[in-house]
């Protein structure tokens, strides 16, 4: 089982002090070494996900791995490379567009785990709080649960007031009010390294899976 490394991590800390293309150029092979670990994790990642969400079985790690290279056309920090590695499992496919899913981000000292949905279509974000509307109860169900609460922090942009077309009194305004719906677990530098790692997270996003599948199930319906 591969874990990821230790000079994964000190990759990125050199990159973020040398964010030019001098001494990227000069250091690839330390970038795409950097890449051969991720990818080797995010594929056993994806393989024990896959045991409690079918949806998962047709990903590759080398397809939900990001770019490292920024675009900087519209940025005003103009460094060309982002400083940290990140993978987002998602089902792929015309019918899955913005569909919630799990991601990855290994950055030294800011490293985390997340699920749900982070920019998705209004007629996505529509359904998604008309289900919490109508089925309260099993979204509180859900995201009350000890062992969610202990792992997950629910973040996300929100309105002042509970959008339009749901009663301002309505009992979940306060969930209703979020654009975004995503939940973060942190993760120290040890705890990347640790060789528990893919364990760690495969048993993380179980946690994840009952919240994803009650936003998927919105935005299919």
């Amino acid at each position: 089982m591969s874990n990821i490394e230790k000079d994964t991590l000190n990759f990125l800390s050199e990159l973020e002090r040398n964010n030019n293309r001098d001494w990227f150029s000069d250091h690839k092979h330390l970038y795409l070494k950097a890449k051969d670990n991720m990818e080797a994790v995010v594929n056993q990642i994806i393989s024990g996900v896959s045991d409690f969400d079918k949806s998962m079985e047709r990903l590759e790690a080398k397809n939900c791995i990001f770019r490292i290279y920024k675009d900087t056309r519209f940025s005003k920090d103009k460094t060309p490379y982002k400083t940290n590695i990140g993978a987002s499992l998602v089902e792929k496919g015309p019918k899955t567009l913005n569909h919630a899913g799990y991601y990855i981000h290994i950055e030294p000292g800011k490293s985390f785990l997340a699920g749900g949905v982070y920019m998705t279509e209004p007629k996505n974000l529509k359904a998604i709080r008309e289900k919490i509307s109508a089925e309260g109860e099993d979204f509180l169900k859900i995201i009350n649960k000890k062992s969610f609460r202990d792992n997950f922090e629910l973040r996300g942009d929100k309105l002042i007031k509970v959008p339009q077309g749901f009663d301002k009194d309505n009992p979940m305004g306060e969930y209703l009010k979020f654009k975004q719906f995503t939940v973060f677990h942190s993760l120290s530098d040890e705890d990347v390294v640790n060789e528990n790692f893919i364990n760690r997270t495969v048993k993380i996003y179980k946690e994840i899976y009952p919240f994803n599948l009650f936003l998927n199930q919105a935005i299919s319906d």
